[in-house]
């Protein structure tokens, strides 16, 4: 009788098997006995066929117990697997560094002994790994195959892509595990993680000092050369807005300045809703809503949701005021703030409604002003429900609950809940009038008091008796 063959595996590879297993004429090794009968590729053991089936067929008959991820060999399973387990058996003798795969340690050792087996036929330079000098070659030929499926956006490297795509899908795979914040790119968490841990690895070789960034490094060590690689000239700026010409030096930055003209607001807060022409606005804008404040003074240990802010704030403990005006001599801590200044000397005022033609010297007074006529009040008092139009009306008006008056005359130590009713109580100290009649040029410590002298001018009777109809300036 003959040996019952063994039951044949549920793949549908069909295995081919040749009669003989003697070594064929002139050859000191069997012949190879297992023919694939797809592609006629043939094998000496039937193990090595039936791995090979699986490229044909697509099965996947390895499981991770983890993440169901799934692998058509055992072996690409427990690379795999290391993921989770966070394995690394494969150590450099060097530098002791280790790794989840030989391949990366492989590459990793190159770096030690230098060598850079592959060169770029164009310009000769040398690489230590074949998908770099790929990526490189790139460079001469313009090539970019990977593009995004969502706005046709063409790349070079697939990691370039998939980077940009978390862009469109949002996801954020990689947290901070002090604070739980999320970030597209392990980069930004890096720079973010310095933040909890205080690490500055960038330091000065001029100075020592230290620094958390690189770019805060490069921009530092400026001072010591005197370097100003960034010039305003037209060559350099080869992108220009066809709606009023500006010159960017940067794509980028020529699309976001062109949504000025467009009005194009691409991005919205989770939160409310509200729309932004830039990601980086939507991003500080965010902080409303999340309280976070990730810019800390060294000085005070005060908290910040915008680094401008800090740097201003900065200047309280050094006492500088670097600008001054041509007018008046007052000095300012901040350029934005002395223009804002210049203004109140030369009567400009950019800024204007759309709604009612009405001009403001500050962008931040035009935008109270709007919500006069859209009502948008969206800072609430989370004690009594009132909504407020600006947030610095939302605190001053908090302070009521709390009690807080944190702003104290020098003069006599009243203390007042607003630093605007500070500054009017100090004019009963120091006789200033900063208010004229444009009629008469009688002068007033309140703007209340002008508008109601005005009157007298103007003959106007704005309030109404509901009794009898008789009307009054006051």
């Amino acid at each position: 009788l003959e040996n019952p063959t063994k039951p044949q595996s549920q793949s549908h590879t069909k295995i081919v098997k040749t009669d003989s297993e003697e070594p064929e004429p002139g050859m000191s090794k069997p012949a190879r006995r297992h023919q694939c009968s797809y592609c006629g590729k043939c094998f000496k053991r039937l193990g090595n066929l039936k791995r090979h089936g699986l490229v044909h067929t697509g099965e996947k008959p390895y499981h991770c117990s983890q993440c169901g991820k799934c692998f058509s060999r055992s072996g690409h399973l427990k690379k795999h697997e290391r993921i989770h387990t966070g394995e690394k058996p494969f150590y450099c003798s060097q530098c002791g560094k280790c790794f989840s795969r030989s391949g990366h340690l492989k590459k990793h050792e190159r770096i030690h002994t230098v060598e850079k087996p592959f060169y770029c036929s164009q310009c000769g330079k040398r690489f230590s790994q074949s998908g770099h000098l790929k990526n490189h070659e790139r460079r001469h030929t313009g090539e970019k195959p990977y593009h995004c499926s969502q706005c046709g956006k063409c790349f070079t490297q697939s990691g370039d892509l998939k980077k940009h795509e978390r862009i469109h899908t949002g996801e954020k795979p990689f947290y901070c595990s002090q604070c739980g914040k999320r970030f597209s790119q392990s980069r930004d968490l890096k720079n973010h993680e310095r933040r909890h841990t205080g690490e500055k690895p960038f330091y000065c070789s001029q100075c020592g000092k230290h620094f958390s960034q690189s770019g805060d490094l490069k921009n530092h060590e400026r001072r010591h050369t005197g370097e100003k690689p960034y010039h305003c000239s037209r060559w350099e700026k080869p992108y220009h807005c066809s709606q009023c010409g500006k010159g960017c030096n940067d794509l980028g930055k020529l699309k976001r300045h062109e949504r000025i003209h467009t009005g194009e607001k691409p991005y919205h807060c989770s939160h409310c809703g509200k729309r932004f022409n830039d990601l980086g606005k939507v991003k500080r804008h965010e902080r409303i809503h999340t309280g976070e404040k990730p810019y800390h003074c060294s000085h005070c240990g005060k908290c910040f949701n915008q680094l401008g802010t800090l740097k201003q704030h900065k200047v309280i403990h050094t006492g500088e005021n670097r600008y001054r005006c041509s007018q008046c001599g007052k000095g300012f801590n901040d350029l934005g703030k002395l223009k804002r200044h210049e203004r109140i000397h030369t009567g400009e005022k950019p800024y204007h409604c759309s709604q009612c033609e009405k001009m403001y010297s500050e962008k931040g007074h035009l935008k109270a002003h709007e919500k006069i006529h859209t009502g948008e009040k969206p800072y609430q008092c989370s004690q009594c429900g009132k909504c407020f139009t600006w947030a610095g009306y939302l605190k001053k008006h908090e302070r009521i609950h709390k009690g807080e008056k944190p702003y104290h005359c020098s003069q006599c130590g009243k203390c007042f809940s607003g630093e605007g009713d500070l500054k009017r109580h100090e004019r009963i100290h120091t006789g200033e009038k900063p208010y004229h009649c444009s009629r008469c040029v009688k002068c007033f410590n309140q703007l209340g008091a002008l508008k109601q002298h005005e009157r007298i001018h103007t003959g106007e009777k704005p309030y109404h008796c509901s009794q009898c109809g008789k009307s009054q300036d006051q």
